[in-house]
């Protein structure tokens, strides 16, 4: 099995939306003879875009898998989103795979988003080609998209394949290391020639710069080329995987994916110069403990991905970290502390599953159906084993969407159909807001979020209403007052007595309620002290300006006096409710609201207008920063003016623009806001 798994390659496409991912793993799956025919976003009839929302959206929105072999080898390919609204699951799909191609768009060039995606494979650890896509498209500018590596993305580039012409000109290819020309044929194929004159020098200059580069990462080829000025061609192809396994360089190829062109090149980089499972650093689990990704190892699969079959059967996609498996093998799943019989395993291609009737290593992608207790994010391990796979950290959710169904039925289906939905996507959540009464579906953006509901609608004839969530705002203390909370009741029987006085006043913002216990010679019992405490935690918690919890004050309890027969925890809770309603009145409440840090990421030409709109919404921008084109701008914004954020940024950038949000603090509400908020409150309640 060592032979077979040294040829193998598992790795992941990656890249911004619109880089033509999905087309470039079609152009693969058809060389490689995977599909007979090259499927097309445009006619919505690709391999690995087959779920409705993904026609009509003309793109991705969850990972995709296929597996195919080339020259005898078997390869595994993950086809990832674009969109960062549909990215959150996206490190544990580095975790699966061993190396990534990153697609760019030859039109766009290196994008936002681009540093962000760039930045978490390289912290991942996996090795990394690039592919430059759709050079035939009009205004495609390699050269441009080729400089933003280094420029902006911090790469060493190694250029194996240079375009020959551009747009409707390009009609092959330079092999850089071979010193030859390929000319395009039609059908993915090419025919050997000269390269064309007015490329000859830069060619050259390239094979210079390729070697150098090469070269830098081995001592042992650098002193030989510093020595004798060249390297053989064994010494070359030999130096360059070896510094694209330690992430020294990252090779670069150009395609136009669309057309069919250079994808046989391509096969044949990934097939060379990408990491074998044998060539992984070993995985590390929750305990600290490591497993060698290797197949003498004890058996040890990582579940990645959950998703449901067109026919409405649940399917585990698993990747092998260590050992070896087979159908029908029982496993243990040491998180969930439960054993559990394998099925059939499938070999998935998009939609479709084949049988796999092998056994299969380290770096083999499969699926099972119909496992009972498995859910992502699980490690599968052999019966006496208990390695639980360290799981990597992934992104906050960045907007929540309240939903409401038609009538009661409609919600409680929506509920337990969401929940199905959160098996198969874990970068959503969903919980019940006990302050605001809303069910909140927490994702990555706006369009997850619609594109969720719309999957929840079609597949359980649910009508759900997606609905602005309330901002959750908070009370405050403005000034200081001192009390007596007097209850008194007389029934006829044993009465009711509880009496307290209490200073309240502000305390320091974030710093939460304080209570201070200031009673002497027992005018207060100390069986009733914890009850008056309690009836002013009760009574904040209902809000007092428009029913919003009151934060960040202080209590003294310091004066008092009882009855022997007639006080009670009761009365004394009462009692200690009264004083703070009225010790609020006297003092007098603020309005505060949440304040979020945001960190935006724009091309340099939208920068003004993003500064600008950011204080129309009551922003504060802290700094911004340029980098080759692309500046980071880091702001506070209110929560309230930034709901809806995600489509207003997409407007104004054209879809060029990224951001992330995270709460950060409470703030005094300007009187304008707290008047609107206050109408609002009490339309509610009429209503």
């Amino acid at each position: 099995m060592q032979d077979k798994l040294k040829a193998q390659r598992t790795y992941t496409l990656a890249g911004s939306s619109g880089t033509g991912k999905t087309t470039l793993a079609e152009m693969i799956l058809y060389n490689a003879g995977a599909t007979n025919r090259l499927g097309s976003i445009d006619s919505g009839n690709t391999l690995l875009d087959y779920e409705p929302e993904e026609t009509k959206k003309g793109g991705s929105v969850q990972p995709a898998y296929a597996t195919y072999t080339w020259k005898k080898n078997r390869h595994f390919l993950i086809d990832n989103p674009g969109d960062p609204d549909f990215l959150g699951e996206f490190p544990l799909q580095l975790t699966a795979a061993d190396g990534a191609v990153y697609v760019l768009d030859a039109v766009g060039g290196v994008k936002p988003q681009d540093k962000k995606m760039w930045k978490d494979i390289r912290n991942s650890g996996l090795p990394t080609m690039v592919i430059i896509n759709k050079m035939d498209r009009e205004r495609a500018d390699f050269d441009k998209c080729f400089n933003g590596l280094t420029d902006i993305l911090g790469a060493k580039p190694v250029l194996l394949y240079l375009p020959i012409g551009a747009e409707d000109e390009f009609r092959g290819l330079v092999d850089v290391l071979g010193n030859k020309a390929l000319f395009f044929k039609g059908e993915g194929q090419v025919e050997s020639g000269d390269i064309p004159a007015d490329l000859e020098s830069k060619v050259a200059e390239l094979l210079e710069t390729t070697v150098e580069n090469i070269a830098e990462s081995d001592e042992e080829l650098m002193e030989k080329y510093l020595e004798q000025g060249e390297l053989t061609p064994e010494e070359i192809q030999q130096g360059l995987r070896k510094g694209v396994l330690s992430g020294e360089v990252v090779p670069v190829c150009a395609t136009a994916a669309a057309a069919d062109k250079g994808g046989q090149q391509l096969l044949t980089v990934i097939q060379d110069l990408l990491p074998s499972p044998l060539d992984r650093s070993p995985f590390v689990s929750d305990d600290g403990s490591e497993r060698p990704s290797s197949p003498d190892e004890p058996l040890s699969c990582f579940v990645f991905k959950t998703s449901t079959t067109p026919f409405g059967g649940q399917l585990s996609v698993l990747r092998i970290l260590s050992g070896v498996l087979a159908s029908d093998m029982v496993v243990n799943n040491p998180r969930k502390q439960n054993k559990e019989k394998m099925g059939q395993l499938q070999w998935v291609i998009g939609k479709k599953q084949e049988p796999c009737k092998e056994e299969v290593g380290p770096g083999a992608i499969v699926a099972v159906a119909k496992m009972k207790n498995v859910i992502t994010g699980d490690t599968l391990c052999a019966e006496k084993d208990s390695f639980a796979l360290r799981l990597p950290e992934l992104p906050p959710q960045a907007i929540s969407f309240a939903l409401k169904g038609v009538n009661k039925d409609d919600e409680d289906k929506m509920v337990t159909a969401i929940q199905k939905l959160i098996e198969e996507d874990t970068s959503l959540n969903l919980e019940h807001n006990d302050e605001t009464k809303d069910i909140l579906l927490s994702g990555m953006g706006q369009l997850h979020i619609e594109t969720s509901v719309e999957k929840v609608r079609r597949r359980n004839k649910v009508e759900i209403q997606l609905q602005t969530p309330k901002v959750p705002y908070r009370e405050a203390v403005a000034g200081t007052a001192e009390v007596q909370g007097r209850y008194k009741k007389q029934t006829g029987g044993r009465g009711q007595f509880g009496d307290c006085w209490i200073k309240l006043e502000p305390n320091a913002r974030g710093a939460g309620y304080e209570f201070i216990n200031s009673i002497v010679g027992g005018v207060i019992p100390k069986t009733f002290i914890p009850a008056v405490d309690q009836g002013i935690q009760e009574a904040a918690r209902k809000g007092v300006l428009a029913g919003y919890p009151v934060v960040d004050f202080k209590v003294t309890l310091y004066d008092g006096s009882y009855h022997s027969v007639d006080s009670s925890e009761m009365a004394f809770k009462i009692a200690g409710s009264m004083a703070f309603k009225k010790a609020t009145e006297q003092a007098g409440i603020t309005l505060l609201e949440p304040i979020m840090k945001m960190q935006i990421h724009v091309p340099d030409e939208f920068m003004g207008d993003i500064i600008g709109d950011l204080s129309s919404r009551r922003g504060k921008v802290l700094g911004y920063e340029s980098n080759q084109g692309i500046t980071e701008i880091n702001a506070q914004v209110p929560m309230a003016e930034v709901l809806r954020y995600a489509p207003d940024l997409r407007a104004m950038t054209g879809g060029q623009g990224m951001f992330t949000m995270e709460f950060d603090r409470y703030e005094e509400c300007p009187s304008n806001v707290q008047e609107k908020v206050l109408q609002e409150s009490r339309a509610a309640e009429e209503k």
